[in-house]
């Protein structure tokens, strides 16, 4: 499968240098980056792409530019070519796990400090790791690990707007 993101190959910084030269030269003039996202991808060897969204004021165009990453590779920050990128790291690092190279400021931006994981992961289980509940005795908040004690659930799928015919 030829995966177009995979040909800058290990070097992290290949997204900062094509974002100076989309800044700099004179017939793109990228002035404001309007966001950072990410995407995960399991069955990829570089798991997660992080898409940059940029605009030109100047000749009034978006340009996307995407790099890939896996779990211990760190992308280059863009906060110097772009101050706004500062939030927008953060979140890509608290949601999926891909970490900036100096960036000074990179700590969890949705997510409580003590949560374990990246939420948009998606080998993160649904139920989550620890539950969280107020405990009358003890009279705080408590966090514990899940147990799931039921195993299988019977639901009854029949329509209550369905008549059914008994007898």
């Amino acid at each position: 499968m030829n995966d177009p993101v995979s040909n800058t190959g290990n070097n992290t910084d290949y997204p900062f240098q094509l974002l100076c030269f989309l800044k700099l030269h004179t017939y793109t003039r990228v002035q404001v980056s309007i966001d950072i996202w990410g995407v995960d991808h399991p069955s990829r060897k570089r798991r997660f792409e992080v898409v940059y969204n940029l605009l030109s004021t100047q000749y009034n165009s978006r340009i996307r530019v995407q790099t890939s990453a896996d779990e211990v590779t760190r992308i280059s920050s863009v906060v110097s070519l772009f101050p706004s990128s500062v939030r927008w790291e953060r979140e890509v690092w608290d949601m999926f796990g891909v970490s900036s190279i100096n960036h000074l400021d990179l700590h969890r931006l949705s997510t409580d400090y003590g949560f374990e994981g990246h939420p948009l992961r998606k080998d993160l289980p649904l139920s989550g790791y620890v539950e969280v509940r107020y405990d009358d005795l003890e009279k705080r908040v408590v966090s514990e690990p899940i147990e799931m004690t039921q195993e299988f659930r019977y639901f009854d799928s029949a329509s209550p707007w369905e008549q059914r015919s008994d007898g």
